[in-house]
């Protein structure tokens, strides 16, 4: 945006600091118009033939426009991504505390990354992850869609989950009832032995 003496052409539109229309005249011409009024010139359509300028406040209008962008960043939300880790012989309990985590994110509108760390001889048994990661994808189905199936890299395997489209906040409600279903010490005690 050029501004007073940067604008370089040899006609231009004016328009006034009211919004009249002063017509076509070289630049100088209008900047001393502006300059009367204590006010700039500015170049606020220069693909237009000929380009239009108004007369107005420049300091102002920034103010104005960094003001409107402060504004509009406050309103807008940003999408986090959430990393939950699990390990290869979680505890049902850690999981269900987890998947808990996890659901919060998810109706707060975040993506959350799931990851199952592996160190040494668990590295042998991707398929004790796979399928940990597999469980939480079908027991979170109603309120989140997996953008990608499990995948390993290294000594880790994740997968990320995002909201369901038109699921806007209604599990809430679900995610604080799901823990009135914990299985009882001997079924977590089953389910750690079985991985």
């Amino acid at each position: 945006m050029r501004i007073n003496e940067r604008i370089r052409v040899r006609e231009i539109r004016v328009i006034d600091d009211t919004g009249q229309q002063l017509g076509i005249m070289p630049p100088p011409q209008a900047l001393a118009i502006a300059r009367q009024k204590g006010l700039d010139l500015v170049e606020i359509s220069p693909t237009a033939v000929p380009p239009v300028c108004r007369i107005m406040d420049f300091g102002k209008y920034q103010y104005q426009e960094q003001k409107r962008s402060r504004e509009a960043k406050k309103h807008q939300k940003v999408i986090e991504v959430k990393e939950i880790k699990f390990r290869p012989k979680v505890d049902e309990h850690d999981y269900q505390f987890k998947k808990k985590h996890i659901e919060r994110f998810i109706t707060e509108g975040d993506k959350v990354k799931a990851t199952i760390f592996f160190r040494g001889r668990e590295m042998a048994h991707p398929e004790i992850g796979q399928r940990i990661l597999e469980r939480l994808i079908g027991e979170l189905d109603d309120l989140a869609i997996a953008e990608t199936m499990p995948r390993r890299e290294g000594n880790q395997m994740h997968v990320i989950l995002s909201q369901r489209a038109g699921r806007k906040n209604a599990p809430k409600a679900k995610s604080q009832d799901s823990g009135a279903g914990t299985p009882a010490a001997g079924a977590v005690q089953a389910a750690g032995t079985e991985e």
